[in-house]
């Protein structure tokens, strides 16, 4: 692939990445860590830049993708957890919670009262663009990575470039009491991790797979280089605009108070917006928001109706689109409180068993492991996420489980896969080596 091409395929992973979600965390980080900041955005950096990066490539081991990949486990659960990750970062949760971000963001602040009619006027506005988006997706890369990123990439640069000329002089803050309290990259970690990207990755590593085979690329290890620039690209610019966005949050004296009822990064975003353009800024911000939740919308459409109609091919990708554009918006306009609320629970559950699967790819491409290496400590993860997210809930009281190392920064997966794999490696020395097509 050209450089040219690489760009475009970097970009559009970028966008599909960047979505409203994104821009929150890091000013609201950067704010509450004061004079940790750098030791925090660092955390916040290697889980929401480093592990979707990791996540796209390890999709590119297998030239089947993570569908191959997984039945290294068993067949049956490569299929069940894809369509589990799928239905939930697609319609079920995140593609609704894109258009309810998008309305309360770059909808409500122009509007005077809002109710369910409103909302609803504005989903059928957006997903009909998400629609016109993802119907071709031969032409997802023009879209996205020629046109909507570029938009995105200078209405945020605008942003910034402005609120640092306009905060140069600040000093940091004073940190938060967690800082304090607790270790600032084990904060600014954690952060990272509930942007949920790293699950993204392994829906949008289809994407990129597909986009760099339209290109002429066949060969898997071809693939894999190709996909390790294209997946950089998209790193670098997420990185750079986190810790641009982290410092602005840490740097910004807000003059005014914070409604109790709106996120603190929301807030901030709207007021340094306000601060840096007045009026404008309203509006700068609106675009922002709406490109961004646009592009993951349109992302996260097409990854999951390729994937339903590799596995029910006798149901077209266009029907898929339709069926899923309509789910996402039929569950957007429940508001974007329900929405979250429904989801944390579910992807509490997926994410330590995606991350693990992510991680043991990576190890057993390089080190040849058993299949046990692998089975025993991603059925130990699932166990353990279940109990751990019944547990947190209060649906049932398990207090030994709090006595689990990292139990505190919900981490307890980790410790399990690192034993699981050394128990699995240990019983499995006689079998033969896994080995990725």
């Amino acid at each position: 692939m050209s450089l040219k091409n690489n760009i475009i395929v970097g970009f559009m992973l970028f966008a599909m990445f960047f979505g409203a979600g994104n821009l929150i965390f890091p000013p609201g980080l950067g704010f509450e860590s004061g004079q940790h900041f750098w030791v925090a955005i660092i955390g916040f950096v290697i889980t929401g830049v480093g592990l979707p990066l990791i996540g796209v490539i390890a999709g590119s081991i297998s030239k089947g993708g993570y569908r191959e990949s997984l039945k290294v486990v068993h067949p049956a659960f490569a299929i069940i957890f894809m369509v589990i990750i799928y239905l939930a970062i697609g319609p079920f949760f995140a593609i609704p919670r894109t258009a309810t971000t998008a309305y309360e963001m770059s909808m409500v602040p122009f509007i005077n009262g809002t109710g369910w009619v409103s909302l609803l006027i504005f989903t059928l506005i957006f997903f009909g663009i998400v629609f016109a988006l993802s119907y071709n997706p031969s032409r997802m890369v023009d879209n996205i990575g020629r046109f909507l990123t570029p938009v995105l990439l200078v209405t945020i640069i605008a942003l910034i470039v402005k609120a640092i000329m306009m905060y140069m002089g600040n000093d940091s803050g004073t940190a938060a009491e967690s800082f304090d309290a607790a270790s600032p990259f084990s904060v600014g970690f954690t952060e990272g991790y509930l942007t949920m990207d790293a699950i993204a990755a392994i829906a949008f590593s289809v994407i990129v797979l597909n986009s760099i085979r339209n290109l002429g690329v066949t060969k898997r290890k071809d693939l894999l280089i190709e996909t390790i620039k294209s997946a950089s690209i998209a790193a670098f610019l997420l990185g750079v605009i986190y810790i641009s966005l982290g410092w602005i949050g840490n740097h910004v004296s807000p003059t005014v108070a914070q409604p109790e009822d709106q996120n603190l990064g929301t807030f901030l975003l709207t007021f340094v917006a306000d601060d840096s353009f007045g009026q404008f800024g309203a509006i700068l911000l609106g675009v922002i928001v709406a490109v961004a939740c646009l592009t993951t919308a349109t992302g996260l459409v097409v990854a999951v109706s390729e994937y339903f109609n590799s596995i029910l091919p006798k149901i077209s990708y266009e029907t898929f689109v339709i069926i899923f554009t309509l789910i996402s918006l039929v569950l957007a306009n429940q508001g974007l409180t329900q929405v979250i609320q429904t989801s944390v629970p579910v992807l509490s559950i997926i994410y330590p068993i995606a991350m693990a699967s992510v991680a043991l790819l990576f190890l057993t491409y390089f080190i040849p492991s058993p299949r046990l290496s692998f089975q025993i400590p991603i059925f130990l993860i699932i166990i353990t996420s279940i109990l751990a997210v019944v547990h947190r809930n209060g649906w049932l009281d398990l207090g030994w489980i709090e006595s689990m190392p990292l139990f505190a920064n919900s981490f307890e997966w980790i410790p399990v896969m690192i034993i699981g794999y050394i128990i699995g490696y240990l019983i499995g020395m006689k079998q033969e080596r896994v080995k990725y097509s």
